[in-house]
């Protein structure tokens, strides 16, 4: 697909999520739209995996480590026609149902239950190392939150990649520098977090993760890139996409009132319009 395709589309889907959220009362809205673009950008033009061929051993796999994020993944795996979205939005958040607010692996596309922080990578690594040890051709993705890199646990998934040279995975960081307390330089301090990863032996990419083009190309440089795993470093806006939600903390989790609905929508259609044009 290409990059104006993805642009309008984009904005279609964040519709989608709003709307979810409104129909299950609540959500991770302000980490949904800061991560959406990576999502889109990887399962239309990178991620080899479709509904006919998810249980083929051969196919790529993918683990949302930010697992709170789901709401945007739902939106992601309907478009792929993995899901239907009139099932998900009937049902998600319901008591007894399956569409619950992190990932659930007994859905069909998803491959890895989330939720507790920290554990998408370690787990990823472990993928792509059978891969590589039985010599198949598949690659491995997560996106990990920001937030979540103060977890122990990323990095010592991060140093055993980088030692056994884990070329078939790629890992995106949402750089959106918000958590539900406040910013994560708070936590994790200013150290430049390029830095960390090459010191792990990792390739890094940082990019606009906002910008559907600058993570397109960078997930078709990941696939160039060998000898080491690959990490894509998204700076990204949380709450992207509506003045009312970019940059604000307390955007994490938000059920929107009717008015800030309609404002939200009214900017979604009127941003999708100048993609049309731009």
């Amino acid at each position: 697909m290409n990059i104006r395709e993805l642009e309008l589309l984009s904005w279609d889907l964040r519709q989608r999520v709003l709307d979810l959220i409104m129909a299950g009362g609540g959500g991770h809205i302000g980490g949904d739209m800061s991560l959406l673009n990576a999502l889109l950008a990887l399962y239309e033009n990178h991620l080899r995996i479709s509904p006919e061929s998810a249980g083929d051993p051969d196919r790529d796999r993918f683990v949302l480590s930010k697992g709170h994020a789901m709401e945007a993944y739902y939106a992601v795996l309907c478009h792929r026609g993995f899901l239907d979205w009139a099932e998900v939005e009937k049902g998600f958040s319901r008591f007894g149902s399956p569409y619950i607010g992190h990932p659930n692996n007994k859905l069909p596309g998803v491959e890895m239950n989330a939720g507790s922080l920290g554990h998408g990578l370690p787990v990823c690594v472990g993928m792509a190392l059978a891969g590589k040890r039985k010599g198949a051709g598949f690659r491995v993705y997560t996106i990990m939150g920001d937030g979540e890199l103060a977890e122990g646990s990323v990095w010592e998934g991060a140093m055993a990649a980088g030692h056994y040279r884990l070329d078939n995975l790629c890992a995106v960081v949402d750089r959106n520098r918000l958590q539900i307390s406040g910013t994560t330089e708070e936590v994790m301090g200013h150290e430049p977090l390029a830095g960390r990863f090459a010191a792990f032996g990792w390739e890094v990419l940082s990019v606009d993760g906002d910008c559907l083009a600058q993570l397109d190309k960078a997930y078709a440089r990941a696939k160039e890139l060998t000898g080491k795993p690959v990490v894509i470093i998204a700076n990204t806006t949380k709450g992207y996409g509506a003045a009312l939600m970019e940059g604000k903390a307390a955007w994490h989790h938000h059920l929107p009132t009717w008015e800030e609905y309609g404002q939200i929508k009214e900017e979604f259609a009127k941003r999708k319009e100048a993609a049309r044009y731009a």
